[in-house]
């Protein structure tokens, strides 16, 4: 079973001002970017890590987890999440994530990169791999029960490697693993109304801008250094950010950057020159201004307010 902490970016040091960003790798042997376990045999093989202490992290790939017995505790972007049987728990790349201690939950657990689904399933499952879906999803007791089998046949499949052609092995797992996220993303009341035509275009400049922000809004803070990584101009990606949301690019970054000053500030409770360091500010002062430009408030004024309006 892969684990978190076999997979620091280089250079990367855990800490109260920079959580570390993980890339994919399975234990050897596993073919291609897709991992298949339970959730209860995660807790088992990992003994006390990573819940103790807790250490958040980030990760290039998708953490899916069925839960079918018992109830599992997960931080998702510094908010803890319930998932009781029936209900699944998806951290997209980007997100910020922290494990619970073991508790009773059980059921498949699916890690998954991006570039396992192929261009066209991608596209239509836009509205679920995007950053801003929901973490917890719960289908109906009728596609929850296909949902929980399809999971299974992909758990068996994984655990048959060598019992196939290897590309027959992985065809099948990629198949599965299709079948269950495009069932899932159909089901009643999981996507919201008209996010499948809004999302159609993640494979567009934007779509590949968003999946970019959200992996490197913590070192990249200029439209131009987008422009650079996607391989387009700042004209063409300034037009696709306003063209799909009718903001800039940079304004897209600021507002990313923002969203994590406050969760950290908030409900995370980190010290102002922290987050400073994590959003890639050279000077704590040069953060408040930011902060203050965008709020009206100082970093200390709102964390202070954020304390007193916790319950």
């Amino acid at each position: 079973m892969m684990v978190d902490r076999r997979h620091p970016r280089p250079g990367g040091q855990p800490g109260p001002a920079a959580i570390p960003l993980y890339g994919f790798q399975p234990p050897v042997g596993t073919p291609y970017g897709l991992e298949v376990s339970t959730v209860e045999d995660f807790f088992a093989e990992h003994d006390d890590w990573p819940w103790n202490p807790p250490r958040p992290g980030r990760a290039t790939f998708h953490y899916l987890i069925a839960v079918t017995e018992g109830e599992l505790l997960h931080d998702v972007d510094h908010v803890t999440r319930t998932v009781a049987p029936g209900q699944w728990l998806w951290v997209r790349p980007g997100h910020a994530q922290c494990w619970h201690p073991p508790g009773t939950a059980r059921g498949p657990f699916i890690l998954f990169e991006p570039d396992v689904l192929t261009p066209g399933t991608a596209r239509l499952l836009a509205p679920l791999i995007a950053h801003e879906a929901p973490a917890v999803l719960s289908p109906p007791p009728d596609d929850a029960a296909w949902l929980q089998q399809t999971a299974l046949q992909l758990l068996d499949e994984h655990r048959a490697l060598g019992r196939r052609p290897l590309d027959v092995h992985h065809a099948l797992r990629r198949s599965l693993l299709e079948s269950l996220l495009l069932r899932l993303a159909n089901a009643p009341g999981i996507t919201p109304a008209g996010a499948a035509t809004a999302g159609t275009g993640r494979g567009d400049t934007y779509g590949r801008f968003v999946d970019a922000l959200e992996l490197h809004f913590r070192e990249l803070h200029r439209a131009a250094d987008y422009a650079e990584l996607l391989g387009c101009s700042v004209r063409t990606l300034s037009r696709a950010a306003r063209d799909a949301t009718g903001k800039g690019a940079r304004d897209l970054i600021d507002e990313r950057r923002l969203l994590e000053a406050r969760r950290l500030l908030g409900s995370a409770r980190w010290d102002a020159r922290s987050v400073a360091a994590h959003l890639g500010f050279t000077d704590p002062a040069n953060f408040g201004r930011f902060f203050r430009n965008h709020t009206g408030v100082t970093p200390v004024a709102f964390a202070a307010r954020a304390i007193t309006a916790d319950p």
